[in-house]
């Protein structure tokens, strides 16, 4: 979205004009058009609620998709809407004002969660798994609502990251957050187009748009928690080897199951070895590497 133009969005009115900050909404916006692409979500005429916390991701998704819509690469309609979950402390007028100046069609749907959650977890855990369920299955009715077919979040390439070792270290599986799924009930996409984006892009574009930023800590239970841990070990990687978490993001779009040890990806017990002339390049026997 061009800044000299008469109908720029006001979610980019006073963008920063230096190079640096030009060099980061470009990246933001080819590594988000890219994601949209690759993992197939856009549906033309179709409508994607685009969930906002109030935190830099959200707000950075936000702005990339309404500039992707304006340039017109993105034929859908875009609902944003803030699921108010009962925390105490909660600054309620925040995303509504801020969305009401932006021109930006929302809803804000008030469920107090916060309530079950500290009723049905046991003290000394923590809250987040539980409080996501909750919240997704809010954003997955208010969908419903709204007839959109799509929730879209704000999850970035470190969140994705650091879910891929959280099960790794912690839940004995390779998995993480796909960009791209459909709901259990068959119902629904949910995307996450920052998929291919940096976390720290996120921050900078945020905090140079000076986005009304709301804390994520509220509920008190951060703390201690496992991703936590895990980000603080991908930091001291990223820290000795500049780059590494982009090195090990690509890993994940690169899986080789002949490579692995799940037999249900691979038959394994399938593989015979030829008789007679071997075929150059055989796609039967995986080539060693």
């Amino acid at each position: 979205m061009l800044d000299d133009s008469d109908d720029i969005h006001p979610l980019f009115a006073g963008a920063p004009s230096t190079t640096e900050f030009k060099k980061l909404r470009k990246r933001i916006v080819r590594n988000t058009r890219e994601a949209i692409e690759q993992y197939g979500m856009i549906e033309p005429g179709a409508r994607w609620l685009v969930c906002l916390s109030g935190g830099k991701d959200s707000y950075t998704l936000l702005a990339v998709l309404y500039e992707l819509k304006w340039r017109g690469l993105l034929p859908v309609d875009l609902l944003a809407c803030n699921l108010d979950q009962g925390q105490p402390g909660f600054p309620a007028t925040v995303l509504p004002e801020f969305l009401d100046r932006m021109g930006v069609p929302h809803r804000i749907e008030y469920q107090d969660t916060y309530s079950i959650v500290m009723d049905k977890v046991p003290e000394g855990r923590t809250f987040c798994a539980l409080c996501s369920r909750l919240r997704r299955g809010n954003l997955y009715r208010i969908a419903r609502e709204e007839g959109c077919s799509a929730v879209v979040l704000g999850h970035h390439r470190d969140d994705i990251l650091e879910t891929f070792f959280m099960n790794l270290f912690h839940g004995g599986r390779l998995a993480t957050m796909p960009p791209k799924l459909v709901n259990e009930e068959g119902d629904l996409f949910l995307y996450r187009p920052l998929a291919h984006v940096a976390e720290a892009d996120c921050e900078k574009f945020a905090r140079a748009m000076d986005y009304p930023i709301i804390p994520c800590d509220l509920c008190g239970s951060q703390d201690g928690l496992q991703r936590q841990q895990v980000k603080q070990i991908l930091d001291g990687w990223e820290s000795n080897n500049p780059g590494r978490r982009q090195v090990m993001f690509r890993s994940l779009m690169n899986a080789r199951p002949s490579h692995l040890l799940d037999p249900k990806l691979f038959d394994f017990q399938g593989l015979a070895l030829r008789t007679g002339e071997v075929e150059e390049n055989s796609k039967d026997i995986p080539a060693l590497r």
